[in-house]
């Protein structure tokens, strides 16, 4: 299980890292549904990781990450959606 957590972590990280090298080289805007699900699937990933070693602030960090980022998808999927007559 703790080799689990760890990949989980390290893909987290590497996930929230490649969204902010994306943004900051102009590969991905910040609105992007690319940057959105590599930072809340990032962040879910280190809520796992940071619960299991008991860093409880960067867990809550995460947890407030991750949701910030599910909630930019969620709004985003609902602008996209054309509404029936």
């Amino acid at each position: 299980m703790a080799l689990f957590v760890e990949i989980v972590g390290w893909t987290g990280a590497l996930l929230v890292l490649g969204a902010y090298v994306g943004v900051s080289t102009g590969r991905l805007s910040g609105t992007s549904l690319a940057f959105q699900l590599m930072n809340a699937i990032g962040a879910g990933f280190f809520v796992l990781n940071t619960w299991w070693h008991g860093a409880i602030p960067s867990m809550a960090l995460n947890i407030i990450w991750s949701a910030i980022g599910f909630v930019a998808l969620w709004r985003s999927r609902k602008e996209r959606q054309v509404p029936t007559p």
